[in-house]
């Protein structure tokens, strides 16, 4: 291993590491577990469902996983809004029009056009492309997947029709979501570079100098590693977010498990009716 290599940037703190174990294990199982179900009438997916104990187990899994999901996403707006608030870094994962023609550059040099791919910050279009199309399809998955799971109460405030809208808009988010993983990501930081800093924290230069050349220009020039407005924290802005974080979080987990244990329909099976001789 040549000294390049082994040269390392700090690239993911423990709690964006912490985020993304969470979001890996409970979006694998939701797949394993989901897909099954909507395909339940192929022999593949009965087999895949009497193989994890049954549909009412799978079902089960399906939803801890689901809390878990959910659970990792308030985590994760209680880590941004704490860096924000508190450390008041800036926000770097938004999209800018830098990230448009960075794109522009990168599809050109791709086509071997031009001979230089172009100079990106800490977080590159793509990455940037993928962080939002994950806050959409998380979204999209709680609510139809709450409406699935208390489909009779969705029933009393929504016309009937949302149930079925909600499933197809459920399962095609979920393979959606699947294809871009397998296909676009795991290609991107796996295959194509063997990218493990989402594991390790560190990213090599060579990968630096290739997708984020302006943020390694940055550190090499002396620049913070991670960036942030005005001077120490501030004790003020700290105890408010301890007070107001520890109120929202204490609603949003009574909510939470309030939403996921009021309605039981969508996880036991009822037996089929009789009909009357």
């Amino acid at each position: 291993m040549s000294r390049r290599e082994m040269e390392k940037f700090p690239r993911f703190r423990l709690m964006a590491r912490i985020e993304h174990i969470i979001l890996l294990v409970s979006f694998t199982v939701l797949l394993i577990t989901g897909v099954p179900q909507r395909y339940a009438t192929l022999p593949i997916a009965q087999g895949a469902i009497d193989f994890m104990g049954g549909i009412e187990t799978v079902r089960v899994i399906h939803r801890a996983a689901a809390f878990l999901l959910v659970l990792g996403t308030a985590y994760h707006l209680f880590v941004s809004a704490y860096r924000w608030f508190v450390r008041r870094e800036r926000v770097r994962i938004m999209p800018e029009r830098k990230d448009v023609t960075d794109w522009w550059q990168t599809v050109l040099h791709n086509l071997g056009i031009i001979n230089e791919p172009p100079k990106m910050k800490k977080f590159n279009w793509g990455e940037k492309f993928e962080y939002w199309a994950v806050v959409w399809g998380t979204a999209v998955m709680v609510v139809t997947g709450f409406i699935l799971w208390n489909p009779i109460s969705a029933a009393h405030v929504f016309p009937g029709q949302i149930i079925p809208i909600a499933k197809t808009a459920h399962s095609a988010e979920a393979i959606l979501a699947g294809l871009s993983i397998i296909i676009w990501h795991l290609y991107n930081v796996l295959v194509k570079h063997r990218n493990w800093s989402m594991f390790s924290g560190k990213l090599s230069r060579d990968i630096m100098e290739e997708e984020h050349a302006l943020e390694l220009e940055r550190i090499d020039a002396g620049g913070e590693l991670w960036p942030h407005e005005g001077g120490p924290i501030d004790p003020r802005r700290k105890r408010v977010f301890i007070i107001v974080g520890a109120f929202a979080g204490i609603i949003v987990l009574a909510v939470l498990i309030w939403a996921f244990t009021f309605e039981q329909t969508a996880i036991t099976t009822l037996p089929p009716i009789t009909p009357l001789p």
